[in-house]
């Protein structure tokens, strides 16, 4: 049992008892919630948070929705604050890898595939072809395929060098003694379908003037073909380079040897760690992802240093995912890659044996062995939302030119963007609806195929960003809830909800639909696969927003009130590990074999759970220069609150009833803050009762607003007359 401090709401601290919210003799910073009427609730939902704060923290990409969101509210550090979370973003989106095309790079682990994409499916796994003279780092491919490093020279080809050495902590060295270094691979075969990108990493430390060259040949075809791509930077240090293969005319059939042509200064030492085919592993919700968090990150902290240089790079990553998925001229998201069309890697032959497809179903997302793309509805429903991110940033922008940002392009206008946002709800609500089915589909394959297998996670999520209309709100809450029953799924009514924290991610079963990859999906039972009847508990949040947007906040309530339970009865039991140990209550996933379940470990985004009082209950809007709020309180909890909200260069304590807001400021910049509430007729009341006299600001829709200063230890009430 840990001790920490939390408010009492009387202007008093009191110790209360926080079980298995962090080590033994630990003592919490906070933040800590309060219901009123509903203690143990609370103390369960500051002990979730406590919980998953720590681990809460990527570069990868494809947290970037999720993990920011949830974190740069959070004052949970010594001072206490969320400085640390907001330092380790800003790091992080300042830094985060944009290819010369525009596509924001994925940065998860080393993989054996495209570098700036997922690490795998990998050429281990799609009869591909590869050469590594180096496994330094490659632990993940060591573990998973017993790759090894390669020794010999054997079947080699190497021109206009001499050999050094084959280093095993570096690569291949070889010292020119030409101006042109040609190595050429040994014989081998492999269908282009499975290389669309022929990844070289290496190093030279003179390069020569020019481009270098990707050079292959195609069975049953005479000569060479080339690809021209970037010479490393000057001084040898080891880069990659994506060959994008695949687009050059005639890139079809049977690969049969490969070769690398760089120019070189005479001397000059050329490296190269590995040569490998690569599937097309990028996901088209990256750019979207980042988009996200550096519009969240600017928005909680107002850091217009930072909006300086980074939007002109989050307007590069949005033309680039308007203009590589067609999104101006089909208002959805239409994937073009190799591999991302929508079709299964998975089939059948005439007797009904399985029959393995290399190169189709490439993962599109968080759900990466669902062969999401063609017409896709989950990068759509991203897309979408980081349209409106960017068309209420380009406003701020341009409402305030003391920031001295670049002026966007025309098509980068607020407005353009807000219309274009439209444009793709529309479409969102008819091209992804099953009317039969009464829900949303995953994806449309190029082919024409549709692809539903009852995703919750896509129908909720939609709700809470508002892409569905009110009937379909209402619609796919009868099918969660159990008042309608969609034919063939395999899981109808309360089986639903069987993991009690929430839907499960599908409700129909799935053996035919993923990457060639994961080759029998048959063998795992139903619910033992997070991705097939499995569930994992951070998109809870997603259910619970979607609850309180389409249902109200009673019924949000009600829905959190029974995680809450499910949670106090795992860590009574000692938490998910040893909980679920118990036979018939699930199969983990985390930290290597698959599972059905997902908490910890990867499962980073569990941390998004309790962030539903602060974007829910209490409707927390951060905005440049300030916040608002838009409380909407379940009629059985008649105060709601939480302590250690880090809005911009404060941290408040925040208390709401329906008559009034009462804000304390534990720490304070200089500077003035802005502070929203609805539409109505609101006193500003000070500490001693006083009624202040400050002048509301025109709000938008008839809100209210006021720019105070505030100070430490200084308390406001919001006072509705």
């Amino acid at each position: 049992m840990v001790m920490g401090l939390i408010y009492d709401w009387a202007n008093r601290w009191v110790l209360m008892a926080i079980i298995g919210a962090a080590g033994a003799g630990a003592l919490r910073a906070g933040p800590d919630f309060f219901f009123a009427g509903h203690e143990s609730e609370a103390a369960r939902l500051t002990e979730l948070l406590a919980l998953h704060a720590p681990q809460a923290r990527t570069e990868c990409t494809l947290w970037d929705p999720w993990l920011p969101m949830a974190t740069l509210w959070a004052a949970t550090g010594a001072e206490p604050s969320a400085r640390e979370a907001r330092e380790f973003y800003r790091r992080a989106l300042l830094r985060k890898r944009i290819d010369d095309d525009g596509y924001v790079a994925m940065q998860q682990h080393r993989g054996m595939a495209h570098s700036d994409g997922w690490p795998f499916p990998a050429w281990q796994q799609s009869t591909g072809q590869g050469w590594h003279f180096s496994l330094v780092g490659e632990e993940w491919a060591v573990q998973n395929f017993r790759q090894q490093a390669v020794t010999s020279l054997e079947g080699w080809e190497i021109s206009g060098a001499e050999v050094v050495e084959i280093d095993p902590a570096v690569g291949l060295k070889v010292r020119a003694t030409e101006g042109t270094v040609t190595l050429t691979t040994p014989a081998f075969s492999c269908g282009t379908v499975v290389a669309p990108f022929i990844r070289v990493e290496w190093g030279v430390d003179r390069p020569g003037a020019g481009l270098g060259v990707l050079g292959w040949m195609l069975d049953g075809q005479a000569g060479w073909r080339g690809a021209e791509f970037p010479l490393p930077p000057a001084g040898g240090s080891l880069t990659y380079a994506n060959v994008p293969v695949h687009r050059q005319a005639g890139y079809d059939g049977l690969l049969t040897r490969l070769r690398v042509v760089v120019p070189v200064e005479a001397g000059s030492l050329v490296t190269l760690k590995s040569l490998i085919t690569a599937i097309d592993t990028r996901h088209p919700v990256t750019n979207s992802a980042f988009l996200q968090a550096a519009s969240d990150y600017f928005n909680w902290t107002t850091d217009v240093e930072f909006l300086r240089v980074a939007l002109p790079r989050m307007r590069r990553a949005l033309a680039y995912l308007l203009e590589e998925f067609e999104v101006r001229s089909e208002n959805h998201v239409r994937v073009p890659w190799v591999g991302h069309d929508g079709r299964t890697g998975l089939a059948r032959d005439a007797a009904g044996a399985r029959v393995l497809r290399p190169g189709l179903g490439v993962g599109n997302n968080y759900w990466d062995l669902l062969p999401f793309g063609g017409h896709d509805a989950m990068a759509t429903m991203q897309a979408y939302v980081a349209l409106r991110r960017m068309a209420a940033l380009e406003r701020a922008a341009a409402a305030h030119p003391e920031w001295q940002t670049e002026a966007a392009p025309a098509t980068m206008e607020a407005e353009a963007l807000e219309t274009l946002a439209r444009a793709v709800r529309i479409d969102f609500q008819t091209r992804f609806w099953d009317a039969e089915a009464g829900r949303f589909i995953g994806w449309i394959a190029l082919d024409g195929s549709r692809h539903d297998f009852g995703f919750t996670f896509i129908n909720t999520e939609a709700i809470h960003h508002g892409l569905a209309t009110s009937l379909q709100e209402k619609t796919i809450f009868e099918w969660l809830d159990g008042s309608r029953v969609v034919n063939g799924d395999t899981s109808q009514r309360e089986d639903i909800y069987r993991w009690r924290f929430g839907p499960r991610s599908t409700t129909r079963r799935n053996t035919e639909n993923y990457v060639w990859a994961w080759s029998a999906p048959e063998s795992i039972g139903w619910g033992d696969q997070v991705q097939d009847g499995g569930a994992v508990l951070g998109f809870t949040y997603f259910e619970l927003m979607a609850r309180l947007r389409a249902l109200g906040p009673d019924d949000a309530w009600r829905r959190l009130r029974e995680v809450l339970g499910w949670f106090g009865e795992v860590q009574a039991a000692g938490g998910y590990r040893s909980y679920y140990a118990e036979p018939g209550r699930g199969t983990l996933q985390g930290g290597g074999p698959p599972g059905g379940l997902g908490f910890d470990h990867e499962f980073m985004e569990s941390v998004m759970v309790p962030s539903v009082v602060i974007h829910g209950f209490l409707g927390v809007v951060p905005e440049a220069g300030g916040f608002a709020l838009r409380p909407r309180l379940p009629s059985g909890v008649p105060r709601l609150g939480v302590s250690g909200l880090h809005v911009q260069d404060c941290v408040f304590d925040v208390m709401a009833s329906n008559a009034e807001i009462e804000l304390i400021c534990r720490s304070a910049s200089d500077g003035e803050l802005i502070f929203d509430l609805p539409a109505g007729r609101w006193d500003v009341v000070a500490a001693d009762g006083a009624v202040e006299a400050v002048t509301a600001l025109d709000g938008a829709d008839g809100a209210v607003r006021w720019r105070l200063r505030w100070q430490a230890g200084q308390k406001r009430i919001f006072r509705r007359r």
